[in-house]
């Protein structure tokens, strides 16, 4: 990476995040501490108003109005291909937002990358309809947002029906099938539940609060220290 483009990243880094530590800048760009600190100060002499220091961390004292449409060939086929996946496997509701994106950042970057944007020979394909994608995943994320516990009618590898009212705590995504994980409140515990057996599902307007070991960041926490 050109030491430019380093500098516009560390500016767009500290843009949406409020304080960074030169170790997380250094290994998300895969540089030294010692080149974070060296950027830093030239940053600072050319008049971005970083506050910070060396241990603690680094943030923007104001924002500050950077053109955000800077992008790399790479990096636009890396959008395309993002984009082009969310509207084949996360549903209508992001399916649309990713087109959404696709449309504006086409709109502004320069004509020789708008060529290649619209070249790109990266797809992403589905031969069938699948209803856990075009209906059943905006209604988990609705649930997800809202904190609003979700109501459902499941069934089992097995064959076997059940109704479940879970906590919904987030969705994963497996290549061919998503994953809702929560906490049932029928087996006091954290269950996954694949999205193609989920036959009907209700977000309700009751909204749950993140109770201590019932949150996202406990069910993960329970996956790293479970025997492999």
């Amino acid at each position: 990476m050109r030491r430019a483009d380093r500098l516009f990243q560390i500016v767009q880094i500290l843009r949406n995040r409020r304080m960074v530590t030169a170790k997380a800048l250094a290994e998300r760009l895969e540089v030294s501490e010692r080149t974070i600190y060296r950027d830093i100060q030239v940053l600072s002499l050319s008049g971005i108003p970083i506050e910070g220091e060396a241990g603690v961390g680094y943030m923007l004292r104001h924002s500050l109005d950077i053109p955000p449409i800077m992008f790399s060939a790479a990096e636009l086929e890396a959008l395309v291909i993002g984009a082009r996946m969310v509207k084949t496997w996360a549903g209508k509701e992001l399916g649309h937002s990713a087109q959404s994106v696709l449309d504006k950042v086409t709109a502004v970057v320069p004509a020789e990358l708008r060529e290649q944007l619209e070249r790109s020979k990266l797809f992403a394909l589905r031969f069938s309809p699948r209803e856990d994608l075009d209906v059943t995943m905006d209604i988990c994320r609705k649930a997800l947002d809202g904190k609003r516990l979700l109501c459902m009618d499941y069934r089992r590898a097995d064959g076997t029906f059940s109704r479940r009212r879970i906590r919904p705590l987030g969705l994963y995504f497996w290549g061919n099938v998503w994953t809702l994980v929560g906490w049932c409140e029928l087996r006091g515990d954290f269950r996954n539940f694949r999205l193609d057996r989920i036959l009907r599902a209700l977000v309700l307007d009751d909204v749950f609060t993140d109770d201590v070991g019932q949150t996202l960041q406990d069910f993960i926490r329970r996956m790293h220290c479970s025997p492999q």
